[in-house]
């Protein structure tokens, strides 16, 4: 007899924005379990796929090492020494050492700090009604997209697209800069569409032979950080041979000309001796990019993980307006959809209460900002209390020692809320045990398709787990803020707010539909009516300082980084950690397929499928060094060293070695992670976080 005769099935949207942000139908076995998780059919865009590690979500709801009870630090910070405590004395701790922190040095001492551990608007972004009813630190959240939407909107100016569906439509998919078949599964399931349908190619771009790779009709492997010199070839061999479109370039482009002249010099020849590629793989790839109308760019986060990368964003967009790609379905460069949403979050954030003459903190450079670097805390106080939800910056954020050393101050009080013991709790104050995405309310936008889901409460929590909502509302009671707008409400009341502003109706009409389509019409999406600046043209020239875009720093930060370096039309810049004698490798922190960020890496089965930490490894950089498959090889450069396994691999090229995933930093010999090797300098010109740009040595380790 089947046990789950009376199984029900749940609709949620993964709250892991990778960024699909899938459509979800949940196996519900009772009121407070889970089976299997799989992908909702109905939605045109997730069409019934989702990755394994979600598939297998009841690994982690009814983990038996979740959080379940709020935390007291009984010890020394890191000890691992901790005392149960209710919830009402761990909160009231928290608000008064909130306070206290306050009275000692003004509200900007307290910084709360959080992420996209969760994507679900409410539970992420009610933090903020918080921060401004209070006045505490800004927080400048830049560790994701900064780099790719700014070179995206230099060229588009909006962040929108064809369609993502559309690829199903093309004869040519170039996937460049996304580990696809890892991060966001549904883009192979349109590409493989197309390709069975219309026989359609698929153009691989990335600095190693990943799965997505041996997925290509067409694999390129290019040393990282070189795609603008890749993208000037192509455009080069475009005009030179014809296959530039003249009359849409004039109608819906800037300067061409001044781009052509630009790009006499920037020859196949040229790029090949900086991306690694030979000049027949650039020449092939710009031909049959120049003979298929119908190419579509899918443009990935991989740009966003260099120093350089908006240069390099901005250069593989101009690829699509040279062949005039846009005009046709299933054509023309997509990186994100998040412009199109227009969500007014005021009530949900507090943004009435914001007051302008607070600093802003950024996220990405936590390291100085916890050891009192001058230049990162913008002339306020040091950081003295704070509160962490929904990620884990110990181990995820760059300059690992850096965030150790800061969460190690005994003048920093820390609550992190948490679904389990991360790197990050383990240095806290007070640990709160955290809701998972099944068990609270919630709505999601996917910035990779065109999709508002909602995600309703489908299970009861286990006894202990508390919402990120209910943390916020119970500390502004302490704090003596819940009489502000915005407090007070529940998380079905925010939703209602925020759709009914859109005139998306409310929480129960999207309970009923499950999810809205807001993908623009053709003509918006492909910008047939004009691009996103105010003249309508696509720009080859771009506006490093003047371009809105939408994570861009308040102005009270400033500019970032070698801005003065940027170049004026699309080009190869060295903005990045250049090989040198000392470190002659480059090292690349690739996504691992069963773990996302740090997120799945406590779940049995993606950590069976991951083994150990790694570092892949050419076969001839490896003999050069004495190092067989398997040995311990320490990695390092001047901001400290890891030890990790090496993996003979030939899919890279020689110089380039790659750790994939984010493992615990306990998982590592040292019990320090890959993290330790990674910047916190903010790029130009709008910041983030360039995880695949850092010069290396190796050796055999000791």
């Amino acid at each position: 007899m089947n046990q789950h005769a009376n199984l029900r099935i749940g609709h949620s949207a993964c709250p892991h924005d990778c960024p699909s942000t899938c459509a979800l139908e949940v196996e519900l076995l009772d009121g407070n379990r889970i089976g299997r998780v799989h992908g909702a059919k109905a939605n045109s865009y997730t069409a019934g796929v989702v990755c394994a590690k979600v598939a297998r979500y009841a690994d982690r709801v009814h983990h038996p090492d979740r959080l379940l009870k709020p935390l007291i630090r009984a010890g020394a910070k890191g000890d691992g020494a901790w005392k149960e405590a209710s919830w009402e004395a761990a909160l009231d701790l928290v608000a008064e050492k909130f306070i206290a922190a306050e009275v000692k040095y003004g509200s900007e001492t307290v910084w709360p700090y959080y992420y996209a551990g969760t994507m679900g608007l409410v539970q992420r972004d009610g933090i903020d009604r918080l921060r401004h009813a209070k006045k505490y630190s800004g927080f400048f959240g830049s560790i994701c997209t900064n780099l790719a939407w700014t070179g995206w909107m230099m060229g588009a100016g909006a962040l929108r697209g064809p369609d993502p569906r559309e690829m199903a439509k093309s004869d040519c998919v170039v996937i460049w800069g996304t580990n696809a078949v890892v991060t966001q599964v549904n883009v192979m399931t349109h590409a493989i569409k197309a390709r069975k349908e219309r026989g359609a190619r698929i153009v691989v771009i990335d600095v190693y032979e990943n799965a997505t790779m041996k997925q290509a009709d067409l694999g390129l492997v290019l040393m990282p950080g070189t795609d603008g010199a890749l993208a000037c070839a192509v455009m080069h061999v475009l005009f030179r041979e014809g296959m530039a479109d003249r009359a849409y370039l004039e109608k819906y482009s800037d300067d061409p000309k001044g781009l052509e002249a630009h790009l006499v010099t920037r020859t196949p020849e040229w790029a090949a001796g900086i991306t690694g590629l030979t000049v027949a793989e650039i020449e092939a790839f710009a031909r049959l990019v120049g003979t298929t109308k119908k190419t579509y760019f899918r443009l990935g986060y991989g740009f966003a993980r260099q120093r350089n990368g908006a240069v390099n964003m901005h250069a593989a967009s101009c690829i699509a307006a040279v062949t005039g790609s846009w005009q046709y379905e299933g054509g023309g460069a997509f990186h994100s959809n998040s412009g199109i949403f227009k969500l007014n979050q005021d009530v949900l954030e507090g943004t009435k209460m914001r007051d302008p003459s607070i600093r802003h903190l950024d996220h990405s450079r936590i390291g100085p900002v916890l050891t009192g670097a001058s230049d990162a805390l913008y002339g306020g106080p040091p950081v003295t209390a704070m509160l962490i939800q929904n990620t884990n910056p110990v181990n995820v954020a760059p300059e690992q020692r850096l965030v150790t050393q800061g969460f190690l101050r005994d003048d920093l009080f820390t609550c992190v809320h948490e679904q389990f013991m991360t790197d990050t709790a383990k240095l806290a104050d007070v640990v709160l045990p955290a809701t998972m995405f099944l068990e609270h309310d919630d709505v999601y936008k996917g910035g990779g398709n065109q999709h508002i889901t909602l995600g309703p409460k489908l299970i009861e929590p286990p006894e202990g787990p508390r919402t990120n909502h209910f943390v916020i509302e119970e500390l502004a009671e302490r704090l003596g803020v819940a009489d502000r707008p915005g407090f007070g409400l529940t998380e079905q009341q925010h939703i209602d707010i925020i759709l009914g502003k859109r005139g998306l109706g409310s929480f129960d009409s999207l309970k009923e539909d499950k999810w809205v389509d807001l993908q623009p019409d053709f003509d918006s999406a492909h910008f047939i009516k004009g691009f996103g600046h105010a003249d309508g043209k696509f720009r080859f020239r771009a506006d490093w300082t003047g371009q809105a875009a939408p994570n861009r720093p308040p102005k009270s930060m400033g500019l970032f980084g070698p801005v003065a370096r940027l170049p004026e039309f699309p080009d190869h810049v060295d903005l990045i950690e250049v090989a040198d004698e000392a470190h002659p490798f480059r090292l690349t922190t690739s996504p691992a397929r069963n773990f996302l960020n740090s997120t799945f890496s406590e779940t049995p089965v993606s950590k069976a499928r991951e083994g150990r930490p790694e570092l892949l490894l050419h076969p001839d950089d490896a003999a050069a060094l004495g190092l067989a498959d398997g040995d311990r090889v320490e990695v390092g450069n001047t901001r400290g060293e890891v030890v990790l396994h090496a993996k003979l691999f030939d899919g890279i090229k020689r110089g380039v070695v790659i750790a994939e995933g984010i493992w615990p930093n306990s998982a590592h010999e040292r019990g320090e992670g890959i993290n330790v090797l990674t910047g916190a300098d903010a790029p130009a010109p709008y910041g983030g976080a360039a995880f695949h740009d850092n010069k290396v040595w190796l050796r055999a380790a000791g």
